[in-house]
């Protein structure tokens, strides 16, 4: 098995379906990876050695899910110096609102790029991850050059079947 380019951790067994869709853009674009449990809060120390095992062994990127308090991002920004991602996940009666706040809301110097809410954020962590990891990697620019023109072809083939039922 190839060393993981990047880790991808949930906070809970139960956010798997909503970050499954980073999983599957990363295999897509051929992006080693590790997708795994781990809690800022249940599991501190398992955190802390995921993170100083990985990025040991090549890890670039950290993608990190949770909800509620939605800690993980920052205790994973606290012990790397790699670039973080978080995706808060709507987990509480809140709506994800104290979620997306605990994972933007960092003190200066532990940044975590923070994206959107549940599968559109697990969707674009991938992508910001692809991207990141391109700067480095001219073969996985291709794959995502070619991936934005497919999405460009498919807006156009809707745009001609709506306009063709409609008009």
């Amino acid at each position: 098995m190839e060393k993981a380019k990047v880790a991808v951790f949930i906070g809970s067994a139960s956010d798997e379906a909503t970050v499954a869709p980073c999983a599957d853009i990363l295999k897509k674009l051929g992006i080693p990876f590790r997708f795994t449990v781990t809690s800022a809060h249940r599991t501190p120390e398992r955190t802390a050695e995921l993170v100083d095992s990985l990025e040991a062994a090549g890890c670039e990127v950290f993608i990190c899910a949770a909800g509620m308090a939605a800690h993980l991002a920052g205790a994973v920004a606290a012990r790397t110096m790699k670039p973080v991602i978080g995706i808060p996940v709507a987990a509480s009666p809140l709506g994800g609102m104290d979620a997306l706040l605990a994972t933007v809301q960092m003190p200066p110097g532990f940044p975590v790029a923070t994206v959107a809410l549940d599968k559109a954020g697990a969707r674009n962590a991938a992508w910001l991850a692809a991207q990141i990891l391109a700067l480095h990697d001219p073969e996985l620019a291709h794959k995502i050059r070619i991936s934005r023109e497919r999405f460009k072809s498919d807006v156009a083939v809707a745009g001609a079947e709506i306009e063709a039922k409609y008009c």
